[in-house]
């Protein structure tokens, strides 16, 4: 009796596991085209965006080290 009821308590606990894993069976990114595109998309929307964040802040700092240069040569001449 207590074996039935070991494996009865056992099959009902694997039960719901079992269920899960086979609920989300074909939902990853690359097995669905539609989503593959729309993430492809995204990541070059962001991408995109990161760049131009980049070269904005690069030319901000060059802007500054033109202004601190010129700075230095007022000094200089005065």
């Amino acid at each position: 009796m207590k074996r039935i009821a070991t494996l009865f308590f056992l099959l009902a606990a694997l039960t719901p596991a079992w269920s899960m894993s086979t609920k989300h069976e074909n939902r990853s990114i690359g097995e669905n085209g539609r989503e593959a595109r729309q993430a492809a998309k995204r990541y070059h929307k962001y991408s995109k965006k990161a760049g131009r964040k980049q070269l904005k802040a690069i030319k901000k700092s060059q802007k500054a080290q033109r202004k601190a240069a010129k700075r230095a040569q007022r000094r200089r001449t005065r």
